[in-house]
């Protein structure tokens, strides 16, 4: 799989020598001798990627530099490096989304797995991302009416209910729940409830069936 890779190591020698490495894998590299200068210019996320970082780098450490990257709404996965092997370290970068945290010296191939992991992920979640992005713009069409009956319909609120909460007929309803279903492009309304779910419409989707 191709990628580009975001290396952030204060070690020149080995900042090299893992860019040698992995351009002959394939991949794109670039560097960067600190968390500051990665953060100076974020990495695009429209091509999968992954950041190599270094624990212990001086200024912004490599835990610091995944918290920041994080309040940005950054999703590159991270892969740590570290020279100090620390069970509490690992824990704690495993824990707040990190891929994997390898001790050096890494070999190529535990490098290159790690890596394949981290690519593959990231590309999951950029594929969720634009399905989500399609959802949100789909059920931005729905006129002021049709999300109304929308968010009821999630809500578990049958055809009837929703006519006398909103004041018209049921007839009226079942028109625009058809153009609901139609605009959000789904046969079911389990596929309905599913996007309200993701889009935080319902914190828990109540149990519902097809009929009404």
């Amino acid at each position: 799989m191709s990628g580009f890779i975001h290396v952030v190591d204060d070690d020149a020698s080995f900042r090299t020598a893992i860019e040698r490495r992995l351009k002959k894998a394939g991949y794109d590299v670039a560097t960067y001798s600190s968390a500051q200068q990665l953060l100076d210019r974020v990495p695009n996320e429209n091509e999968p990627g992954c950041i190599l970082l270094d624990v212990r780098i001086p200024g912004l450490t490599g835990p610091e530099l995944q918290d920041r990257l994080g309040e940005l709404g950054s999703t590159l996965p991270i892969v740590f490096l570290t020279g100090h092997a620390d069970v509490r370290t690992t824990v704690k970068a495993i824990k707040a989304g990190a891929e994997d945290v390898l001790t050096k010296p890494v070999s190529s191939e535990q490098l290159l797995h790690a890596i394949e992991q981290a690519l593959a992920h990231h590309n999951d979640m950029r594929g969720q991302r634009s399905r989500m992005e399609a959802v949100r713009a789909q059920i931005a069409t729905l006129t002021p009416r049709e999300r109304q009956v929308f968010e009821l319909v999630v809500k578990g609120k049958i055809n009837k209910q929703i006519a006398y909460e909103l004041g018209t007929t049921e007839r009226t309803i079942k028109a625009h729940r058809q153009q609901v279903m139609e605009k959000a492009n789904v046969q079911s309304l389990a596929e309905l409830v599913s996007i309200a779910e993701r889009l935080g419409i319902l914190a828990q989707a109540p149990k519902v069936d097809d009929n009404g």
